[in-house]
C-alpha cells in the first residue's frame, strides 16, 4: 500500500503549508452558532484535542518518515478489517486527515481525506477510470485523495484569507478573490505539513458503503474538471458554484456546498476541529446514515504525528491523546 501515497497523482511537492498568509483581523471575532459545513464554524463543545493528561509521545518510529508512518498505519488497519480469510467483495474505506500548528492558526491548518477501494479476491477488478491502481499482498486496490488548495500552492503559498476591515464578519468586505485550485495528492500534502513542522492527525481507516465511495469519486471529478476555483472564505462563492475551500471540498459530499453557521463564520474551527466536524456530519446527519459501516468516535479514534527536532525532545507540540513523533 506504499503505492497509495507514492504513485497517486503527479505534481511538484510543496515548500510551505497552510490555508493562507494574508489575514487581517481588525475587529473582534464574531462568536456564531454552530451548523455543520462551514470553513469557519463555531463549535459549542470543547475542542476535540482538548485534554490535560496525555501519554508520552511514541518515538519507536522516529527514524521513519511521516509518510511511511501513516502508510503503515493505514495498511495495518485495513488488513485487520479485511481479516485473514478470502475477501469475496469489494471493500471501501475513508481516511480523514488534518494538520495544524501550535497556535492552531488558520493559515497553518488544512483538512483532507483519502478514499480507498480494495477489490475482491480471485476476481478481475473493475477499475475506476482516472484512479491510481496498485497491488498490496496480492490484493488489488485503487485510491485517491481530496486535498483542495490553490493550484500553485507548493510554489506560491502566500494566500489571501481575510483582507479588509470587517472582512471576517461581512464577506462583501473581503477583498480576497478566488484562484485556480487543484487537489494535491497525499505525499504532496504531507510534504506541506513536514516543511512547517505541524501536528498531523488521522482518523480511521473507516469502512464505508459503495455509495459513499462513488460520491467521493464524483467530488474528485468535479474538482479535477476545472470549473470550481479555490478561495479560503467561500461564503460569497459556494452558492453559485464558483469557488470552494478545503473544508467544503471534503464535507457534505452529496451536496456541493453545505451551508455554514450564522454568517458562515466561527472560531477556531479549522485543522483538527474542522475535520472532526466533517466526521460528525458523516455520522450524525440523517442524509448520511448508513454510509459508514463501523462506529466512529471522533475523539478517541484520532491518532497524531507530532514533529520533534530530536528524539525525546522536550516541549513538543502534541494536541493528541496518542501520537508518534516524526522529524522528516
Amino acid at each position: 500500500m506504499n503505492d497509495l501515497v507514492y504513485k497517486q497523482d503527479t505534481g511538484a511537492q510543496s515548500s510551505r503549508s497552510g490555508v493562507g498568509r494574508k489575514i487581517n483581523f481588525p475587529e473582534k471575532p464574531l462568536v456564531s452558532r454552530f451548523v455543520i459545513g462551514a470553513f469557519f464554524v463555531l463549535c459549542l463543545s470543547a475542542p476535540v484535542h482538548a485534554g490535560l493528561l496525555k501519554p508520552d509521545v511514541d518515538y519507536s518510529n522516529y527514524q521513519t518518515p511521516l509518510l511511511l508512518q501513516m502508510v503503515n498505519r493505514i495498511k495495518a488497519k485495513i488488513a485487520a478489517r479485511l481479516g485473514e480469510g478470502e475477501n469475496r467483495r469489494d471493500r471501501y474505506f475513508i481516511v480523514p486527515f488534518a494538520y495544524q500548528n501550535r497556535g492552531n492558526s488558520p493559515d497553518f491548518s488544512h483538512s483532507f481525506i483519502s478514499v480507498v477501494r480494495v477489490f475482491a479476491d480471485q476476481k478481475q477488478p473493475k477499475y475506476t477510470p482516472g484512479l491510481r491502481r496498485e497491488r498490496y499482498r496480492n490484493r488489488n486496490f485503487e485510491a485517491f485523495t481530496i486535498s483542495w488548495l490553490p493550484h500553485d500552492f507548493d510554489k506560491n503559498p502566500h494566500l489571501c484569507v481575510f483582507d479588509g476591515a470587517g472582512s471576517r464578519v461581512h464577506p462583501k468586505l473581503n477583498q480576497c478573490r478566488p484562484v485556480v485550485g487543484r487537489s494535491f495528492n497525499l505525499p504532496e500534502t504531507l510534504k506541506l505539513a513536514v516543511n512547517e513542522k505541524v501536528a498531523v492527525g488521522m482518523w480511521g481507516p473507516y469502512e464505508i458503503m459503495k455509495v459513499a465511495f462513488d460520491l467521493g469519486v464524483k467530488r474528485k471529478r468535479l474538482l479535477d474538471g476545472g470549473s470550481i476555483r479555490y478561495i479560503a472564505d467561500d461564503r460569497l462563492y459556494r452558492k453559485d458554484r464558483v469557488a470552494i475551500n478545503c473544508f467544503h471540498a471534503m464535507a457534505g459530499l452529496e451536496e456541493l456546498y453545505p451551508n455554514g453557521g450564522f454568517l458562515g463564520t466561527g472560531w477556531r474551527m479549522w485543522g483538527i476541529n474542522g475535520t472532526a466536524r466533517v466526521l460528525i456530519e458523516y455520522t450524525k446527519a440523517e442524509r448520511n446514515r448508513g454510509a459508514l459501516l463501523e462506529p466512529v468516535d471522533y475523539k478517541k479514534d484520532l491518532y497524531g504525528f507530532v514533529y520533534a527536532p530530536a528524539a525525546n525532545a522536550p516541549g513538543v507540540y502534541n494536541p493528541f491523546r496518542n501520537a508518534s513523533a516524526y522529524h522528516d
